[in-house]
């Protein structure tokens, strides 16, 4: 898989590089997939605002986008939805690089990984990553308690 680079510049916020580890966009499409017995009579609706949102630009993606934030919130134990609403902010932040789209990142991923219980390890993997990436996108390069203790708990390989 081959990494993708990303240079933010937010008006003077922050200057940042880095490589993932892993394709955001497929991460997104597998999440997506297995989010349709999660969302149950939502899956028809959030198969048509994630059309518009893959096939569209400006507005109409944007419009979109919230509105996939807002099946999410409405469905707090679809685990890979949620996973999926993390992956396409992090494709916000590569089509409009600004703060806020940081900040709802950031948001999201503190939020997923409160309670990994029962969570695909790979999507805990992929969001540990991202968080760190929407950290160093608002500037914020120090760990909180909670970011610390749960790499300190998260089992490792082979453990």
């Amino acid at each position: 898989m081959r990494p993708t680079r990303l240079h933010i510049d937010l008006n003077g916020l922050c200057k940042y590089a880095r490589s993932m580890q892993f394709d955001a966009a497929l991460a997104a499409r597998e999440a997506f997939q297995r989010s349709q017995m999660q969302l149950g009579p939502d899956w028809l609706t959030a198969v048509d605002l994630e059309d518009r949102f893959s096939s569209s630009a400006g507005a109409s993606a944007r419009e979109a986008y919230e509105h996939l934030l807002l099946l999410a919130a409405a469905h707090p134990n679809a685990d890979a939805f949620h996973a999926f609403c993390i992956y396409i902010t992090w494709q916000q932040v590569t089509e409009e690089t600004i703060p806020r789209h940081f900040r709802t990142g950031l948001e999201l991923c503190e939020s997923y990984l409160g309670s990994p219980e029962g969570k695909d390890p790979r999507d805990i993997d992929y969001v540990t990553e991202l968080l760190e990436s929407f950290r160093a996108g608002l500037g914020l390069t120090e760990e909180d308690d909670i970011a610390v203790e749960y790499r300190r708990d998260t089992p490792k390989g082979g453990d």
